[in-house]
């Protein structure tokens, strides 16, 4: 028989496990935010150009890591089952998945420009934003194997590793980075051309030692995890697929919708848009909390579901909506309390534009405030939908809720109600509010069969 856990015990298991894995995603997103900040000096369209950059690229491998996302349930279920041959094959899998989806689409980078004037970006932003993804576009692969061996690592609550590692890359980044956009210590000065070589060489590095310690590791040789790598394994691959495809598909679709916010944005003008993307950043960063809160609870759960213990699955699920909760409230109260001081850490304010950005960036940190919640309780109810190997419903409630229901709200608000930027955040706000309480509903439906 399954002993049962207290509730304080699930919070102190997840907060072991999931604290390293938020850690992770922060400095992970300081990558982008280090990027941001250093651009925002540079020039208004440099920082525009990153902007969309950044997002495209973003949107691109988005849809690609889900099946390096499906590798943290199925091991976390392998482990759960006492099964480390499954281990070793589903991760393998997923490693060969994300090679070949990032040689896919390097191409959409290399003709950026054309595709992004075609969606009506202005001409000097749309050239910047190509010359930054012909560059950055080369980390596609590496980043997807980082994503891999993150789930795989992550899984074995390896976690430690993962946040160290993700740190250094910050560190490297921003050093690297500094140098070459501005060209510093000797270095050319390649504005955002700098920041592309600076992301593509920590992307690389990181994958290097993530792969060192994970086929190296003494007490990880077990799995032998890059043992006959070349092997192709066709039923570990279709398993993976099967999982990964609906969540990249899942996760594209919340993306694109931010991406597609972006897109309108840079309709109305090019200060609007630097502010949605500051704006944005902050969201993310939050984000990243829930996010690795979310991480775990699929670790813990799919470990729960591996064993049979439904209990502790439904127990642990309830703590670890409790703990994305409480941090939600706590960012609402900041992102009211403190706009414009936020808003103006990413800018020189003696450069001319910055006064309008922070204006307007200040009316969005109060529409970030409010899809706070939402954000979090949709992308914690992914998670554990994902413990459970469901993914293709939840795929379908996310593209109805997002691109259904809130880019058309967005739009009409924004275009149609005439309230602008205001109204295309606002459409957000109802995309996510439906999507949370869909993904919710259908994770306590499944929970409690």
């Amino acid at each position: 028989m399954i002993k049962r856990m207290s509730y304080i015990s699930h919070g102190r298991a997840t907060l072991v496990l999931g604290l390293p894995l938020v850690g992770s995603h922060l400095a992970q997103m300081a990558l982008h935010v280090t990027d941001t900040v250093l651009l925002g000096w540079y020039g208004v369209n440099e920082l525009a150009a990153v902007v969309l950059a950044s997002s495209a690229f973003f949107v691109t491998f988005i849809l690609g890591a889900g099946f390096a996302q499906a590798v943290m349930p199925l091991v976390a279920t392998a482990l759960g089952q006492g099964d480390e041959t499954r281990v070793r094959r589903d991760t393998r899998m997923g490693l060969w998945l994300s090679i070949g989806y990032g040689l896919l689409t390097y191409p959409i980078f290399w003709q950026s420009e054309a595709i992004l004037l075609a969606l009506g970006q202005k001409p000097e932003v749309a050239a910047l934003a190509q010359e930054f993804l012909r560059i950055g576009g080369l980390g596609m692969v590496p980043a997807l194997l980082v994503m891999a061996l993150k789930s795989y690592l992550a899984a074995l609550e390896r976690t430690q590793v993962v946040l160290w590692t993700t740190l250094a890359a910050v560190l490297v980044n921003l050093i690297l980075a500094y140098m070459l956009i501005f060209g510093y210590w000797g270095a050319p000065e390649l504005g955002v051309a700098g920041a592309a070589w600076a992301s593509l060489a920590v992307q690389v590095l990181t994958f290097v030692i993530l792969a060192i310690y994970a086929g190296w590791l003494p007490e990880l040789r077990r799995f032998h995890l890059f043992q006959r790598f070349w092997r192709p394994d066709w039923q570990a691959l279709g398993q993976v697929f099967r999982l990964g495809w609906p969540i990249g598909v899942t996760s594209l679709a919340e993306s694109g919708m931010f991406q597609a916010t972006a897109l309108m944005m840079g309709w109305i003008g090019t200060v609007e848009l630097a502010a949605h993307g500051i704006a944005m950043e902050v969201a993310s960063l939050s984000f990243m909390v829930h996010l690795g809160l979310s991480n775990a609870a699929t670790v813990r759960a799919g470990r729960a579901d591996g064993a049979g213990d439904a209990v502790g699955l439904r127990d642990g699920a309830k703590v670890a909506i409790a703990l994305s909760a409480g941090f939600g409230a706590v960012m609402v109260l900041l992102f009211l309390a403190l706009p414009q001081q936020i808003i103006a850490l990413f800018l020189d304010e003696s450069k001319a534009g910055s006064a309008e950005i922070i204006a307007f960036g200040v009316k969005l940190m109060v529409m970030a405030a409010l899809f706070q919640m939402a954000d979090a309780m949709q992308v914690m109810a992914l998670g554990l939908l994902r413990a459970v190997k469901d993914t293709r419903v939840p795929m379908i409630a996310a593209a109805v809720s997002y691109w259904g229901v809130g880019i058309p709200a967005a739009y009409f608000l924004g275009f149609g109600a005439d309230l602008g930027g205001v109204g295309l955040w606002l459409g957000l706000v109802v995309g996510l509010v439906l999507a949370a309480a869909l993904l919710m509903a259908r994770f306590w439906m499944r929970a409690r069969v």
